[in-house]
């Protein structure tokens, strides 16, 4: 059975992985060229026709119309026909869910096994005032510390807590919590490699998922110059602070939504003591022995009894003569003390096993990442086949569609507000953006539409900081909600930025295209981008920052300046590259690994056609 020449250059029918033979994948190559070109050609067509949605109608990263109904048509059925769909749709909505819950506990876990392998190396990077007072070094101290925390609202709570204790301030705290913002995008990232067999719900689920990271990182390449310059956030949420009339913080507003559907399930699993990272950051020296794995789950009984305690007091001895001395006494007298007692141990699985922090972690990294696949996976394929014919038609429309005219500018901002919305629901924006990135991959959700709803997640996860705020002492309460509310203010300079104005608007979507269309070519390119940016960068200019300003300086103009005159030459060629020397027109004198990934790629065709003859050969040896 072979393919038509209709399916032969389909997207989901091409490149559906590396390592294939080289004439099978120079075929590939081509017919995904040849694929684009008339992609290009009917754009062409349709501009010179004066159609406005000729960029629409041919964008791969729109929502799709490829859900076609299967089986017979709802009319057509008879009774009993109509029970069985009803029941087989009934137990694809169960299965849903349960796997949503799965794929949520996944995430929990994944944030438990991150902590476990580096919560107590992100606790002490906080404790230190040389990292800190380096807003650089703060940056990426932020950016790594939620990479391995996997949630920024655990970042900025540890940052409101420290503020509140009066070991950090406020002004260096700030660029702690815009590295939090780039951090917190690494959960999604991970979760769009999971549609990484299907070319184009790939192109879709990763570009929705870097579009976030390209916001974080335009807002911070923005914003942070501007904040050491002037403090703009410092002085004005100082400003909000000194006209609010602060009493004292409340305990109660901790709240727990999602984690309280959650818990009953992770907690069999997995319990972390989270004060004890806080402690750690908080400079406490004998938090460093301790493990995070729970061993007490009560809150003790508090027992007062009185105890014969001995003290030395001054007696006043008067002599015969008037005379007046006074002599050290050692007295017993009884004292009420008040002591915790925890009489009850935890119950879970990973309790007491006798394995250390970092076996934990890396098992628990192992099981999160298997659960998270499998229920991604499954997740997917239950989408695909429930949004089927008109169910999906309307679901699109009603995502996808704007508001009336003249009202259709507010669609997106009304986004914004259901994204922030979700987020303080579920008290996460990982978890809600994680959940969106299938979507997108499936072609439910645009990557225009995306977008807001990420704004509204970066908007939403600020409620955590500032809960945590509100909850501080009394004395303590307006520092902790200054740096809460520096993080919110960032994000919404952020959106004030990138979102009202379109031309700008479409800068971290264009990024995101290209980010994903990268990937949709070379696969690796996704496990590449997300250690390069997530781990090896940050710890590459954390590294710089710490060797001194003169160091750091020396190093990243001339790269930065590089990078500049490479953009700007690049903007030239393509608007009138004939006012550049004729050598510039064009890169074909670079190298070619300067210039392209395809040395690359051919590395890593190799690497896995040998991986796979050697599993062949190693499965041959055992038969």
């Amino acid at each position: 059975m072979g393919l038509s020449s209709d399916d032969s250059v389909k997207p989901g029918n091409v490149e559906n992985g590396i390592g294939n033979d080289n004439k099978s994948y120079e075929k590939s190559e081509g017919e995904e060229k040849k694929r684009m070109e008339i992609e290009l050609e009917e754009r062409k067509v349709l501009k010179e026709t004066g159609d406005k949605d000729a960029d629409v109608k041919v964008d791969p990263f729109d929502a799709v119309d490829d859900f076609k109904p299967i089986g017979a048509p709802w009319e057509e059925l008879n009774m009993n026909g109509k029970l069985k769909r009803v029941s087989v749709t009934l137990g694809k909505i169960i299965a849903l869910l349960l796997m949503l819950y799965l794929f949520i506990c996944s995430l929990s876990f994944l944030s438990s096994a991150f902590r476990l392998l580096g919560g107590k190396a992100a606790g002490s990077a906080f404790s230190s005032n040389g990292i800190v007072s380096n807003p650089v070094a703060g940056l990426m101290m932020g950016v790594v510390a939620t990479v391995l925390l996997q949630s920024s609202s655990t970042t900025t709570s540890i940052v409101v807590s420290m503020v509140a204790a009066d070991i950090l301030e406020v002004s260096p705290a700030i660029p702690i919590v815009m590295g939090a913002n780039i951090g917190t995008s690494v959960t999604n990232t991970i979760v769009a490699i999971g549609q990484i067999a299907d070319k184009d719900q790939f192109r879709r689920a990763f570009a929705g998922a870097t579009v976030h990271d390209m916001f974080n990182i335009l807002s911070v390449i923005i914003l942070l110059p501007i904040e050491v310059a002037s403090n703009y956030l410092f002085r004005l949420t100082k400003v909000i602070i000194e006209s609010m009339h602060l009493g004292e913080g409340d305990e109660s507003l901790k709240k727990e939504l999602l984690s309280k559907l959650t818990k009953p399930f992770t907690s069999l699993v997995i319990q972390l003591d989270k004060k004890i990272i806080e402690s750690i950051a908080k400079g406490d020296k004998s938090a460093d022995s301790k493990s995070l794995i729970k061993y007490i789950c009560d809150k003790g009984d508090k027992i007062t009894k009185v105890v014969m305690v001995n003290k030395q007091v001054n007696e006043t001895i008067v002599t015969a003569t008037n005379q007046t001395s006074y002599v050290l006494k050692n007295i017993t007298v009884p004292e009420n003390q008040t002591s915790t007692i925890n009489v009850k141990l935890c119950k879970f699985i990973f309790h007491d096993t006798g394995l250390s922090d970092t076996a934990v972690g890396a098992i628990m990294l192992v099981i999160a990442l298997v659960i998270l696949c499998v229920c991604l996976v499954l997740i997917v394929k239950t989408l695909h086949s429930l949004l089927r014919g008109q169910i999906a038609v309307v679901i699109r429309k009603t995502i996808n569609s704007d508001f009336p005219k003249p009202f259709g500018f507010l669609t997106g901002y009304f986004a914004i507000l259901v994204g922030a919305g979700m987020t303080i629901l579920v008290q996460s924006s990982s978890i809600f953006t994680s959940a969106l990135t299938p979507l997108v991959g499936l072609g439910i959700i645009s990557l225009n539409r995306v977008y807001p709803l990420t704004l509204g997640a970066n908007i939403g996860t600020t409620g955590t900081g500032i809960l945590a705020a509100l909850a501080s002492s009394s004395d303590k309460l307006g520092a902790a909600l200054q740096i809460a509310l520096c993080h919110l203010f960032f994000n919404i300079s952020g959106i004030l930025i990138w979102y009202p104005i379109p031309t700008l608007r479409k800068i971290p979507i264009k990024f995101a295209k290209y980010l994903g269309n990268t990937t949709a070519k070379y696969r690796w390119f996704a496990i590449a981008y997300l250690v390069v940016a997530f781990f090896i960068f940050p710890g590459v200019i954390f590294g710089l920052s710490l060797a001194g300003w003169k160091v750091f300086v020396g190093i990243t103009v001339p790269v930065v300046v590089l990078i500049l005159v490479i953009l700007v030459i690049n903007l030239i060629q393509y608007k009138k590259k004939e006012i550049l020397p004729k050598k510039m027109q064009t890169w074909n004198w670079v190298p070619e690994p300067m210039k392209s990934l395809e040395p690359y790629d051919k590395v890593f065709g190799k690497v896995s056609k040998f991986a796979k003859r050697r599993r062949r050969n190693d499965s041959a040896i055992i038969a």
